[in-house]
């Protein structure tokens, strides 16, 4: 298999690149949060990096939401041939 295409992405070691460079960026974007006010409605919205946390939760529940109601929705896969 000489002729075997090799993608970018089937080095592992570039797989991990763009994973830790994501941890860094998260971590950088987070770090402004420490040193500015901030007026939330509630005690909670104050606290350093609320909104991101939030939404990681978010983004998981929303998943594991999608995940059940897969189940309720899914058709057999010969559905519209009768």
């Amino acid at each position: 298999m000489e002729n075997e295409k090799h993608y970018w992405l089937d080095n592992p070691r570039n797989v991990e690149r763009i994973f830790w460079s994501l941890v860094g960026l998260c971590v950088l974007l987070t770090v402004p949060d420490l040193f500015y006010a901030k007026h939330g409605h509630f005690f909670w919205e104050e606290w350093p990096g609320f909104y991101g946390i939030y939404g990681f939760i978010s983004c998981v529940g929303l998943v594991l939401l999608a995940k059940q109601l897969r189940k309720v929705l899914r058709r057999d896969e010969n559905y519209y041939e009768r």
